[in-house]
């Protein structure tokens, strides 16, 4: 199974290379993968900055849990209520 979710393309976001724990969550849900296939690349790096850019371990934990809830139960493109990625330019 790792072989096969490793050949699996996912698309990065504008700045940021997907990083591996975002991948595991996406991957783990066909429709959450292809949610993000279908959001912008500028989206794609929206959520991938607003997951990776916290101090904590545990903020990042659960910020993918809300981008779990967030972009499959809510059908959000980008993180709510969030300045937006500085690494953009």
């Amino acid at each position: 199974m790792a072989l096969l979710t490793k050949s699996i393309k996912l698309s990065d976001g504008t700045a940021h290379k997907l990083p591996p724990d975002m991948r595991k969550v996406i991957l783990a849900n066909p429709k959450m993968q292809a949610m993000w296939e279908d959001i912008t690349p500028l989206a794609r790096n929206e959520w991938i900055c607003w997951t990776t850019s916290v101090a904590k371990a545990e903020t990042r934990e659960k910020h993918l849990h809300v981008m779990q809830d967030k972009m499959l139960k809510r059908g959000m493109r980008r993180p709510c209520c969030w300045m937006g990625c500085p690494h953009r330019g």
